[in-house]
């Protein structure tokens, strides 16, 4: 317990997180503080390729393993299931629609990237080390949640219309986010230590003080989705807090299962706890135009992302070290 403690306020006054509430705090008291959209989206391509590159890198100094294949078995598994929990759980507790319940329980078994960054540095600044093919992991689980949340949407849809599908299906599986983690896991696998060399003041040296500009923006942003939270009432909100939990606690025993480090079963359970707010809702925009995106959007990003990043986080890290060693 004592240790679970340290970790929450270690994580809680690291400077990411703090500037994540100071951004909050400025978009609750209506600061004219912004970063500039352009600026927002070009941090964010920043730590996807600086993530996506040292996973790479990582994954050459060891060499493909069984241990990426099941990891990454463990994450296609998980996103195509956790939706359903999802699902099942909204449609139970809160008053929402079919639609908007099955595009709401897509971006629970899809991944949110920061989140997964936030995670990753916060491990390695308390000594749990993870592999670079959890990148990879979190890369693939991107998209199986989606076709989930389309088959949870069932006869509540006919489904986006025929002309859309060929933008569905780039969305699905060409969006920026895929393309740019994966590619840059790929160059980083191929260029391996000495291409790790040649940038490591770009993806190391920057990454903290970058990550810390991104969070405030993410928290001006989130601070603006508050106002979505008198709509979804008080179980919608347990839902967006417990449901990360549900996630999390999912993904420790099929770690456990296939003999995962500590360090990678933190980072798979940071993945499951997680909730995508940048890919799904953009497919779920195409494909299921009847949900609400004022419910998904305040779920994922003011109550889930807030969650995981001040709480969830050294939660999942505290119970994997403990369970599992490290």
């Amino acid at each position: 317990m004592t240790d679970a403690i340290a970790l929450a306020l270690a994580n809680l006054t690291s400077p990411a997180v703090l500037f994540f509430a100071l951004g909050i705090f400025a978009g609750v008291v209506r600061s004219d503080l912004t970063i500039p959209q352009a600026i927002a989206k070009g941090l964010a391509l920043y730590l996807m390729l600086a993530i996506g590159f040292k996973g790479g890198a990582a994954v050459a100094e060891v060499g493909l393993s069984v241990d990426l294949a099941l990891a990454a078995l463990a994450g296609v598994v998980l996103s195509f299931s956790l939706p359903l929990i999802a699902f099942a759980l909204l449609r139970a507790f809160t008053r929402v629609d079919r639609a908007t319940a099955a595009a709401s329980a897509a971006h629970y078994g899809s991944i949110s990237v920061v989140t997964f960054v936030a995670g990753s540095e916060f491990l390695t600044l308390t000594g749990l080390v993870w592999s670079g093919h959890m990148v990879a992991v979190l890369a693939i689980m991107e998209t199986p949640a989606i076709l989930t949340g389309l088959w949870l949407a069932g006869r509540a849809s006919r489904g986006p219309d025929p002309e859309a599908r060929p933008e569905l299906l780039r969305e699905v599986l060409l969006n920026g986010s895929v393309v740019l983690l994966i590619g840059a896991f790929l160059i980083g696998w191929a260029s391996g230590p000495a291409g790790m060399a040649r940038l490591d003041l770009f993806v190391n040296g920057l990454f903290q003080g970058l990550l810390c500009l991104f969070l405030l923006d993410m928290g001006l942003v989130a601070a603006r989705r508050l106002g979505g939270v008198k709509k979804l009432g008080v179980t919608g909100v347990v839902f967006g807090l417990v449901m990360p939990l549900i996630g999390a606690a999912a993904a420790l025993p099929v770690a456990w299962l296939i003999g995962m480090s500590a360090g990678d079963a933190a980072a798979l359970m940071i993945l499951s706890g997680s909730a995508s707010y940048i890919a799904v809702p953009a497919a779920m925009r195409i494909a299921l135009p009847e949900a609400d995106p004022s419910v998904y959007l305040t779920l994922s990003l003011a109550i889930t992302f807030p969650f995981n990043l001040a709480i969830g986080i050294p939660l999942y890290a505290s119970v994997a070290r403990a369970l599992l060693g490290g």
